[in-house]
């Protein structure tokens, strides 16, 4: 597996868990994560550090990121989990 395989399986695998810990489907993080360019500006640019870190800290990580541009999609699944 070259790099670019690695760091693709990588960005997978914090949406599907980003996805898990707001339970919403993954679908809707790779959304909002395409939608703000965050899979080419961050996860991929990240990669090389951020694979070396726990599965809490990459999904606190992104977490941050999108919070940082679309707040309002975080705040929507935290409701609705807690309802």
């Amino acid at each position: 597996m070259n790099q670019e395989q690695r760091a693709t399986e990588f960005a997978v695998f914090c949406i599907e868990n980003t996805a898990t810990k707001l339970q919403c489907p993954g679908i809707e993080v790779f959304r909002e994560l395409k939608r703000t360019n965050g899979i080419q500006e961050f996860l991929y640019p990240s990669y090389p550090t951020l694979h070396t870190q726990s599965k809490e800290y990459i999904v606190d990580e992104v977490l941050e990121y999108i919070d940082r541009h679309n707040p309002t999609f975080i705040a929507k699944y935290r409701k609705e989990g807690e309802a």
